[in-house]
C-alpha cells in the first residue's frame, strides 16, 4: 500500500495532502513512525555526546511520528466516524506504550542527567536553558527517577489513563450527537427567531425529518433554544438533556470513567513524589501551587458572590412579575436574563446578529491582525483540505514573506465533537539555519447559512471567534528554535493570554468599525448599538464569574484531594458546588461527566487558568487603552515578547517585558464591575 506520509509532499508549504490521506494509513504510518523514532533514539544512546547537542537530537527525532499524530488526532475531533474511533482505541496504547518506552530508558535518562547536572557549565541562552530543564522533566515527571517495580507500575497507570481519557472523549460526542428533538408542532417554538427556525427546519432535513424542526446539543442549537423558547417544559428538556450528557446510566456513561481517572491520577502522582495531581500538575504552572489557586478563586467568588446573589434575586423577580414563576428553574435563566436585558438595555442579540456575518467578522479579525501585526492572510485554494467546510489561507508579513497557514473551520457537523479551539498540524522550529513556519488551524460550531441568510453570529460566538484567533496568533507568529516549546507550548495558566486579550477588541467602536456591517445593507454598526453592548456587557457578570469559578473548583475538588474513598461522583460534585449555588433548587445533572477540559483535555488542575490569565489579558489590555487600541509600539511589544516567544522564557519574566511590572488585579475587578 503506497503510503503518503512516507513520501515527500507535492504540496504548497509542505502541507498535508488530506486529499491523499486514507484512513487506512494512519495504523502503518504510526507503526513505522515508531520503528524510526527508536532509531533515532538509538543512535543518540549510541553517539552519547554529553552536551546539548543530545538534547537537541532529542527534540527534533520522531518528526514522522509526530506528523502522523498530529493528523489523526486532530481528524478524530474535527472529522471524525466510527471507523477513526475504532483506530484511536488501537493507536492509544501504542503511543503511550511508545511514550512510556522513552521516558523510562535508563540509559537514555543517565545521559540527559549527566547534561542537566553540568548545565551551569553549558554557556546556554535562556531558550537552550528551558529546553534541557523541559527535556529533564519530561522524563523525571514521567518515572524515570522510579525503580524497576514502580516503573512497571507507571507504565500501566499511563496505558489506562490514555485509553480512558480517549473512552471519556468518544462517549461525551457519541451522546451528545444521539440527542435529537424533534419538533413538530411550531408553536412549540414561539419565542423563537425567524433564522432559528429556518436552520431548525434545515438541521431536520438533514437529518432525514423533512417538514419538522430538530433541536441538537450543538451550541447553536440549543444554546439560542434555551434563551427564546416560551415553552418552558421544553427548555426544561433541552437543558436537561444537555446537563446530562454522558449520564444516562448507558454504554455511553462517563461516571465510573470519571472516577478511574482521578484515582489513577492521584496514584501516579504519588508514584512520582507527590501529594496530589494537583501539585504535580501545578509544579510546572505559574500559580506553582495549590493554595495560590485556591486564593484567586477565594478572593473572586468573595467578590463576586454577593453581586451575583443580588442579581440573580432580581432575575427571579423579573420572572415572577413577567409569567408568574414561583421558582425559578436553571432552564429559566437565559430566557428571563435576555428579556430583562433586552428591557433595560433595549439590546437584544438577534438585532446585533445582522451585522455579524460570519465571512466579515474572520475579515474583521484578520484586518485587526494587519493593523496590530501588519499580517495579511490571503485565501488558497490550492492547498488540500480535510473537508469542503474548510478555508485555508497564506499568511503574509508587511514584506510580503510567508509566515504561516491558516485552517478555518467553523461549522458543526457529524463527528465533530462540540465547542471551539485552536489546534496545529505543524508546530514551528529552525533546523540548519531554516525557520519551519507552523500550519495553525482554528475549529468552531457556527450557525450553518440557511436558504434566506448567510452564517451570522450572536456576540458571545463573535467573542468565540476572536479568542481562538488570538489562540491562532499565538501559534502562527511563533518564532523559536525548538518545536516543544514554540508557539502555545507555554505554561497552561499564560496560553490564555494572547486568545482572552483579544477579545476586548469587539467592544471597541474602532475595531468593531472594520467588520461589523449589516449583511443586507452594508450599513456600519451604529454607535448606540457599541454603546449598548459596553454598557450590557456586565450585566450578569458576576454570576457568569461564579459559574466559571465552579467549574474550576470543581476540577480543583478532583484533584486536589485524595479521591480513593469516593465512590460516587453526583454525591461528591454536589458537596463541591453546594456552596457556589444560586439556584434554590439544583437540578439533577453532572458536570463532571462531560467536563471534556479536564477528563479529555489538557486542563486537569487548570481550569483555573481561564480566570488566572483573565488577570493578565485585563492588565495587559489596559495598557493598549492608555496607549490606543492600535498603537503600534504596544502591538509591537506584544508580539515580540508574548507571542513571538513561545515558551523560551518564564512567562512572568515575558508578561514584565512586555508590561513594565506584574499584573494587577484590579483592571478584571472593574472590568468586571467587581469593585
Amino acid at each position: 500500500m503506497s503510503n503518503p506520509f512516507f513520501k515527500e509532499f507535492k504540496t504548497p508549504f509542505n502541507t498535508f495532502p488530506f486529499d491523499e490521506i486514507k484512513e487506512e494509513h494512519f495504523l502503518q504510518a504510526m507503526k513505522e513512525g515508531i520503528k524510526r523514532h527508536k532509531d533515532e533514539i538509538s543512535a543518540i544512546k549510541s553517539r552519547a555526546a554529553e552536551d546539548f547537542s543530545t538534547i537537541e537530537d532529542l527534540d527534533r527525532a520522531g518528526s514522522l511520528l509526530s506528523d502522523v499524530q498530529s493528523v489523526f488526532y486532530n481528524l478524530n475531533s474535527s472529522n471524525s466516524n466510527d471507523n477513526m474511533r475504532e483506530i484511536a482505541t488501537v493507536a492509544s496504547p501504542l503511543m503511550t506504550g511508545h511514550a512510556n518506552d522513552i521516558s523510562l530508558d535508563q540509559e537514555l535518562f543517565t545521559l540527559i542527567k549527566k547534561i542537566y547536572d553540568k548545565k551551569d557549565d553549558l554557556n546556554l541562552n535562556s531558550e537552550k536553558k528551558i529546553l534541557l530543564d523541559k527535556t529533564y522533566k519530561s522524563f523525571s515527571r514521567n518515572g524515570a527517577l522510579l525503580d524497576k517495580d514502580d516503573k512497571e507500575k507507571f507504565r500501566e497507570i499511563s496505558k489506562e489513563l490514555s485509553q480512558l481519557s480517549l473512552d471519556f472523549q468518544n462517549n461525551l460526542m457519541k451522546d451528545s450527537q444521539a440527542y435529537l428533538k424533534l419538533i413538530e408542532d411550531k408553536d412549540d417554538l414561539a419565542g423563537l427567531p425567524d433564522s432559528y427556525i429556518e436552520a431548525a427546519s434545515m438541521t431536520a432535513k438533514e437529518k432525514g425529518h423533512e417538514g419538522k424542526w430538530a433541536i441538537t446539543l450543538d451550541f447553536p442549537s440549543f444554546g439560542p433554544f434555551l434563551q427564546y423558547a416560551e415553552k418552558r417544559e421544553l427548555r426544561k428538556e433541552v437543558f436537561e438533556a444537555y446537563g446530562n450528557r454522558a449520564n444516562k446510566n448507558d454504554d455511553n456513561d462517563n461516571k465510573n470513567i470519571v472516577l478511574k481517572i482521578v484515582k489513577l491520577r492521584h496514584q501516579r502522582a504519588n508514584l512520582l513524589g507527590y501529594k496530589t495531581h494537583a501539585d504535580f500538575v501545578l509544579e510546572e504552572r505559574m500559580a506553582s501551587n495549590t493554595d495560590n489557586v485556591f486564593n484567586l478563586l477565594n478572593e473572586l467568588r468573595d467578590k463576586a458572590m454577593p453581586l451575583a446573589r443580588e442579581h440573580m434575586a432580581e432575575i427571579e423577580s423579573f420572572a415572577k412579575e413577567t409569567d408568574g414563576i414561583d421558582e425559578l428553574r436553571q432552564w429559566d435563566y437565559s430566557y428571563y436574563f435576555e428579556k430583562l436585558k433586552k428591557q433595560r438595555f433595549n439590546i437584544d442579540q438577534e438585532e446585533l446578529k445582522p451585522y455579524f456575518k460570519l465571512e466579515n467578522v474572520l475579515d474583521g479579525v484578520f484586518k485587526m491582525a494587519e493593523k496590530l501585526f501588519g499580517l495579511k492572510f490571503v485565501v488558497r485554494e490550492d492547498i488540500p483540505k480535510y473537508h469542503e467546510d474548510v478555508v485555508t489561507y497564506e499568511v503574509l508579513d508587511e514584506g510580503g514573506n510567508h509566515v504561516a497557514i491558516f485552517y478555518g473551520d467553523y461549522f458543526p457537523r457529524e463527528g465533530k465533537r462540540s465547542g471551539a479551539w485552536m489546534t496545529s498540524f505543524r508546530d514551528q522550529y529552525t533546523l540548519d539555519g531554516k525557520d519551519y513556519r507552523p500550519h495553525i488551524a482554528n475549529v468552531c460550531n457556527f450557525t450553518k447559512p440557511t436558504n434566506s441568510k448567510p452564517s451570522l453570529l450572536n456576540f458571545n460566538e463573535v467573542l468565540t471567534l476572536f479568542h481562538e484567533f488570538g489562540h491562532g496568533l499565538h501559534g502562527m507568529l511563533s518564532k523559536c528554535n525548538y518545536e516543544s516549546i514554540s508557539g502555545t507550548s507555554v505554561y497552561w495558566d499564560f496560553v490564555e493570554l494572547p486568545s482572552q486579550i483579544l477579545e476586548n477588541w469587539a467592544y471597541e467602536k474602532e475595531c468593531l468599525d472594520l467588520f461589523a456591517k449589516h449583511f443586507e445593507t452594508d450599513e456600519k454598526i451604529p454607535e448606540e448599538l457599541v454603546q449598548k453592548i459596553k454598557e450590557s456587557s456586565n450585566f450578569g457578570e458576576a454570576r457568569a464569574t461564579i459559574r466559571q469559578l465552579t467549574f474550576g473548583i470543581l476540577d480543583m475538588g478532583w484533584h486536589s484531594i485524595d479521591p480513593t474513598g469516593i465512590d460516587d461522583v453526583s454525591i461528591y460534585e454536589k458537596s463541591l458546588k453546594d456552596e457556589m449555588e444560586l439556584f434554590k433548587t439544583s437540578t439533577e445533572g453532572l458536570n463532571s461527566t462531560s467536563f471534556g477540559h479536564i477528563f479529555s483535555g489538557g486542563y486537569s488542575a487548570g481550569y483555573y487558568s481561564y480566570k488566572w490569565a483573565e488577570v493578565l489579558d485585563a492588565d495587559a489590555f489596559a495598557y493598549f487603552q492608555e496607549k490606543g487600541i492600535f498603537n503600534k509600539d504596544v502591538a509591537t511589544s506584544f508580539k515580540e515578547n508574548i507571542l513571538e516567544k513561545g515558551g523560551s522564557e518564564h512567562p512572568m519574566e515575558l508578561y514584565k517585558k512586555f508590561r513594565g511590572s506584574e499584573p494587577s488585579v484590579d483592571p478584571l475587578l472593574k472590568r468586571g464591575g467587581l469593585l
